[in-house]
């Protein structure tokens, strides 16, 4: 299959051929955990979630790692006007964080690294510029000395003097040069113990770029694929990640495709706190919108475009899904669970939504697709579903009934007993029906072992 994806790097659209053959690996800037993911937030992870479903048709192996800031200036600040830890901070806003992911469907990355458990690959980093003259030490503070790299701007495509008038730049006395960026900052007075790390330049923390390049290095190796995030990234962080990676490491291109996904405004102006027009995820299921009404909303337009919300498109979005779902219900996605446990990718519907979804991951083709699909869909139900299970537009808990009669656990570990039993003596057929039976009560069982089986209620 050839995928074309628009490298921002290049600013035009390219073939896509991955570094290892047959292993892709892509990294995504994930969420600074000071407060719930707002709408803009979840927008760039739904559209890399798709890329990464996507991906996984495409390729044997792919490593995609998204990243959790853990500490940083607004955690602190944050932190301080709650009035509690920023441990308690950082972990309570992570288990939202999965929580709201979860009900947009969205897959767990394989590694989800932490800032906080990275601090000595980010000294390695800080150690290897200081010593290709990359960087500088001074008040404290290691910075990035930005005129050292001749290519710094190549990927926003700007000069120095746009690059310093335009953008979040911040002008300090222990600057060389205003665009020098911090790699590690000392401690301040009354910072949490939490924020503070030894050093071999003093106690404080490392700046918010070189988090990124450490991490993403650690587990993707100094050259990669495709480095993901939002458009507001583009400068300075993601400059910045490319100055300091390919100085570390000098024979380094650091990532070879850059993938930027557009703004979300809300009814034509930007969202802010300010303006009051600031949503969160939590919010608008707080409203009893399904998660996958959200997912399908911020996918509606394509990943580049800006994105604006509002109350007509939420409702266009709810009507879609529920048109998809008068297509089948609970017994005919319960039997396409049984027969296809770890979902259907094949089939001409499937097929043609990866033909699209490879032209830079046209979803607006896709979604019409699917409408046109819908008449034909009666005669093709596993198909059709497949295709909503693929996208992460199935929610099982949308056809399940509310369970009225107590559950029996006693009947239940007995059943898993007598299963185990069966499968100790090879009676596939007396496992297999076992498991059905209670699947058909509302109770799914997980092997999560050889020796163990867990049990749950789908509601």
């Amino acid at each position: 299959m050839v995928i074309k994806i628009f490298n921002t790097l290049s600013y035009k659209e390219e073939t896509l051929e991955t570094l290892q053959p047959e292993h892709f690996r892509m990294y995504v800037c994930g969420p600074t955990v000071y407060d719930r993911p707002h709408l803009g937030n979840a927008r760039s992870i739904v559209v890399y979630d798709l890329f990464y479903r996507f991906f996984k048709t495409a390729f044997k192996k792919v490593t995609y790692v998204r990243n959790i800031t853990d500490v940083d200036d607004k955690i602190n600040a944050a932190a301080k006007e709650r009035n509690i830890t920023i441990n308690q901070l950082t972990k309570e806003i992570t288990n939202l964080f999965h929580h709201d992911m979860d009900a947009l469907n969205v897959l767990r990355p394989s590694h989800e690294p932490r800032a906080t458990e990275h601090i000595s690959e980010m000294i390695t980093m800080i150690e290897k510029l200081l010593k290709n003259n990359h960087a500088y030490i001074n008040d404290g503070h290691v910075l990035f000395d930005v005129k050292s790299y001749k290519d710094y701007g190549v990927l926003s495509k700007r000069n120095i003097d746009e690059m310093i008038s335009g953008a979040r730049v911040e002008i300090a006395s222990y600057k060389k040069d205003p665009l020098d960026f911090v790699l590690w900052k000392p401690m301040n007075e009354g910072d949490d113990a939490s924020s503070v790390f030894e050093s071999p330049w003093g106690k404080g923390r490392p700046g918010w770029h070189i988090e990124c390049s450490a991490m993403s290095s650690k587990y993707l190796g100094d050259n990669f694929d495709i480095h993901g995030g939002g458009a507001d990234l583009q400068f300075p962080h993601h400059e910045n990640e490319i100055a300091q990676s390919r100085c570390s490491a000098p024979s380094s291109h650091y990532a070879k495709f850059w993938i930027h996904n557009g703004f979300l405004t809300v009814n034509g102006e930007k969202m802010s706190k300010s303006l009051k027009n600031f949503i969160t995820v939590h919010d608008l299921l707080e409203r009893k919108i399904n998660g996958v009404t959200i997912r399908y909303l911020l996918l509606s337009t394509h990943y580049r475009k800006p994105f604006d919300y509002n109350e007509k498109a939420l409702e266009d979005a709810k009507k879609s899904i529920e048109k998809f779902y008068s297509v089948f219900d609970e017994n005919d996605l319960l039997r396409y669970r049984l027969e296809f446990p770890n979902g259907l990718i094949g089939g001409d519907l499937i097929t043609e939504i990866l033909k699209y979804l490879s032209d830079d991951l046209n979803v607006a083709k896709v979604f019409a697709l699917l409408h046109k699909s819908i008449k034909d869909a009666q005669n093709k139900k596993n198909e059709f579903i497949a295709a909503l299970d693929f996208l992460g537009l199935i929610d099982d808990k949308y056809f399940v009934k509310n369970i009225t009669n107590q559950v029996d656990e006693n009947y239940i570990l007995e059943q898993i007993q007598l299963r185990a039993q069966a499968k100790n003596e090879k009676d596939w057929a007396l496992a297999d029906k076992i498991r059905k039976d209670l699947l058909a009560k509302n109770i799914a069982l997980e092997d999560v072992s050889s020796a163990k089986t867990v049990w749950k209620i789908i509601k």
